[in-house]
């Protein structure tokens, strides 16, 4: 079968092709596993991460990919919850151990086992990837390969923030940054939260003109202090900078969520002008999201059919994955980002 691989960490400044595409057996599925022959698979910031290793160090050489949809097409002999030719989708949470404290209190996605797809095991950059049946899902028939794939994380981890945020309906939310999670995030809100007022905080004009298109009251650049304050906002950006302007931009109780695995080094600076009475007084609140649990992916994909959303999506071959991952670090963002196998 045909993957790109990630083969070592690099700066994308100085190479612009990270991934390699090579030949690799199609690999035999365990006693509880299945077998995918992989037909989208959504881009995420996260390999970016990966390449330039700003998360835990993956095994190399590994097939990236978390936001995986394709078809069974084997399985092993125990097996028994999915048949041959179902759709499934894969999303970044690949296993967890199932036994500890966190996993026993519905929390897999803290585990200290917790192994992720397409770091931690084969994704879905390649035309076949294996995982235990628990973990792929059932793809709702309201949803196209390509739409399907970025709901897998983008959509899943963006309902996560949004139940960590604890957003009232008729609160005030922000969304720091407007891509793949931002715009399924807000499309979830207007469907779940009617009366809230979204706000969007971005660089670049045509994420803040798209974020208008879908219905936020107002758009502008994280340097912009908003029209009245948020009683919640999510942060989907790599950096530091934006997670300070959002501590000035949120009332007394307010709380900020932080949706990223890690934050680019460059300008940590900015963490020594967080000056305590204007951004963290008044019992405001900082919390991070980690990775997420089956029970996120499943309980999104049952929203998402329902209300439904679609995203918006751009397409590329397997063979442009690399340039698909260049736009991302480009900020050249609308929608999601989806390769087509």
């Amino acid at each position: 079968m045909e993957a790109m691989i990630i083969d070592h960490a690099c700066d994308l400044s100085k190479d612009n092709n990270p991934l390699k595409m090579s030949r690799m057996p199609i690999p035999n599925v365990g006693s509880t596993q299945v077998l995918i022959k992989v037909t989208a698979c959504g881009v995420c910031h996260t390999e970016l991460d990966e390449i330039e290793g700003r998360t835990p160090p993956p095994r190399y050489p590994v097939v990236p990919g978390h936001q995986v949809v394709g078809q069974v097409a084997a399985k092993g002999p125990k097996a028994n919850r999915l048949t041959e030719g179902d759709r499934v989708g894969v999303a970044w949470i690949y296993s967890a151990c199932g036994q500890c404290d966190f996993c026993r209190q519905g929390l897999e996605n803290l585990c200290p086992d917790f192994k992720a797809t397409g770091r931690d095991a084969n994704g879905g950059y390649a035309q076949y990837m294996v995982v235990d049946q628990s973990f792929a899902y059932p793809i709702p028939d309201a949803f196209t390969d390509e739409a399907a794939a970025p709901l897998l994380c983008a959509g899943a981890i963006g309902f996560r923030s949004l139940m960590l945020s604890g957003l009232r309906n008729g609160d005030r939310l922000g969304l720091t940054g407007f891509g793949a999670s931002a715009h399924l995030t807000l499309k979830m809100v207007q469907h779940q939260y009617p009366d809230c007022d979204v706000y969007v905080f971005a660089r670049n004009p045509k994420e803040q003109d798209f974020a208008r298109e879908l219905g936020a009251v107002w758009a502008g650049d994280t340097d912009q202090r908003p029209p009245k304050q948020m009683h919640c906002i999510i942060d989907t950006t790599p950096a530091w900078k934006p997670v300070v302007q959002a501590l000035e931009h949120l009332r007394p109780s307010g709380r900020l969520v932080i949706n990223a695995i890690r934050k680019e080094a460059g300008d940590q600076n900015h963490l020594n002008r967080i000056d305590f009475v204007r951004h963290l007084w008044m019992e405001k609140e900082v919390k991070s999201v980690a990775n997420v649990t089956r029970r996120d992916v499943q309980a999104f994909l049952a929203l998402a059919a329902k209300i439904p959303i679609q995203p918006e999506v751009q397409t590329y071959s397997l063979k442009a994955a690399n340039k698909a991952l260049m736009e991302l670090k480009q900020r050249k963002i609308r929608g999601a980002k989806v390769l087509i196998l």
